[in-house]
């Protein structure tokens, strides 16, 4: 069609099922499903994009007149947009151990109820347990003649106990995802692990901020790793300028130790077995023996900005694709835990996360540990809690002197541009020298 250079259509179409309780009582339960196109036109002004709820597939003059529509949009958009050559290939989807589909509504409920009884202790005041699952069959095809075609399913569950006593109130919140089945058997002792943090957290002290070794557990080391370090590197930031990694391509920023991925066909939470346009997927080493190595990019960006490669493209059912994290950790180094610990001598650990903020344009951070532990003499101690990590997102790279051999990675979801797509990430243990942490506790 005169003027059109490229497009192209992904079609979504899928179910999602949920189950809520609380305090025993089942509040919600049910099966909904979606239908959503999105049409991507490349003409010389732009962009065009065309959303398209219960899409029917078609061709010809129909399909030309989608095509005409959304043309006139790119029209106002003004924008000079190269995409750059990349590979075509899709990964096979891993098989599920045991198909969640095949179960029954009642028979999950069941099981998600035993998970959040066994989250009853004395202190436990609130329960609270959410199951959800999700199955897309995704459909692509270009103007280029690529077609690709998928299905993916995901599910998992979340508990939440909340402890009480005397006006103290703390909270234990554990979550297990995953990509390969229904994973809710067997799982009570998830729901009494995050009701015995809870009720842990009613002695714990609160910790004594300062300057100080500290020794970060995979999960909230994979947070600074995706928070600090993954948002740094995706291309649309740098090419807008928002980036403290904008520019120092080669530029050594940490210990020759530390090296952080991220890796869309890695068999996580956030596989993707071929991105958002169609694009080929595969590791990305964004820190590589502490210099900074490779972005991550759209075919868009990848030309803007270069340094990386494309095929980290995602995007919500319906939704353009972004550039985005997928499975993003510390690579594994050479110590054990136990040397670690050794090697912190006096400090703290730091395990959990309740979120944070991070600023990847002035390189600055405050994450939320769950809770934490005095090291003292190399051996954890008491436990605190109300306690953080801050810093600059580059100083704090060369502060990480030791990683471990244990990496482990946790599943999520990642917010941007109003979009939520599922992530993991991870890391081993790591130890920071001269890490600020926060705390409420006095001295």
């Amino acid at each position: 069609m005169d003027g059109i250079s490229y497009y192209d259509l992904r079609h979504v179409t899928g179910e999602v099922t949920h189950i809520d309780i609380d305090n025993g009582v089942v509040e919600s339960a049910g099966t909904s499903f979606f239908n959503k196109a999105i049409l991507r036109v490349l003409v010389r002004s732009g962009w065009g994009v065309l959303q398209i709820d219960n899409f029917t597939t078609c061709t010809g003059r129909k399909f030309d007149e989608l095509l005409e529509r959304a043309a006139r949009l790119a029209v106002i958009t003004e924008e000079q947009v190269v995409l750059g050559d990349v590979q075509r290939r899709q990964l096979p989807v891993p098989p599920l151990k045991e198909d969640p589909r095949e179960i029954g509504l009642e028979e999950k409920s069941a099981l998600l109820a035993e998970i959040e009884r066994s989250a009853t202790l004395p202190l436990i005041v609130n329960r609270r347990a959410n199951y959800i699952e999700k199955f897309e069959e995704v459909r692509f095809s270009d103007s280029s003649g690529n077609e690709f075609t998928y299905g993916m399913g995901r599910s998992g569950f979340n508990v939440l106990a909340v402890a009480s006593r005397n006006g103290n109130v703390q909270m234990g919140y554990e979550r297990e995802h995953s990509i390969h089945g229904f994973n809710l058997r067997h799982q009570q002792d998830v729901g009494r692990k995050a009701a015995q943090t809870a009720v842990s957290l009613l002695d714990a002290v609160a910790a004594k901020g300062g300057k100080m070794r500290a020794v970060l557990d995979p999960e909230l080391a994979g947070v600074f790793a995706h928070e600090a370090v993954g948002h740094a590197s995706e291309g649309d930031l740098i090419q807008e300028g928002s980036s403290v990694l904008k520019g120092r391509t080669g530029e050594r920023i940490g210990n020759e130790t530390l090296t952080i991925v991220d890796d869309p066909s890695l068999c996580e939470f956030g596989f993707d077995p071929v991105d958002a346009e169609g694009v080929a997927v595969s590791r990305t080493e964004i820190i590589r023996c502490g210099v900074v190595n490779a972005f991550l990019h759209n075919r868009e960006s990848l030309v803007a900005v270069g340094n990386g490669i494309a095929g980290h493209a995602r995007a919500m059912p319906g939704e353009p694709p972004l550039v985005r994290m997928s499975n993003t950790f510390i690579e594994n180094g050479d110590s054990t835990k136990e040397e670690i610990f050794a090697e912190c001598k006096n400090g703290i650990f730091l395990a959990g996360s309740r979120g944070g903020q991070v600023d990847p344009g002035r390189g600055v951070f405050q994450f939320n540990a769950e809770y934490g532990y005095l090291v003292e003499n190399g051996e954890c101690t008491k436990m605190v809690r109300d306690v953080s990590l801050t810093g600059e997102i580059l100083s704090t790279l060369h502060q990480i002197v030791l990683c471990g051999n244990d990496r482990k990675m946790s599943p999520g979801y990642c917010g941007k541009g109003g979009q939520s797509v599922p992530v993991s990430d991870g890391a081993p243990h790591v130890l920071l020298v001269d890490a600020v942490v926060g705390g409420s506790g006095m001295d």
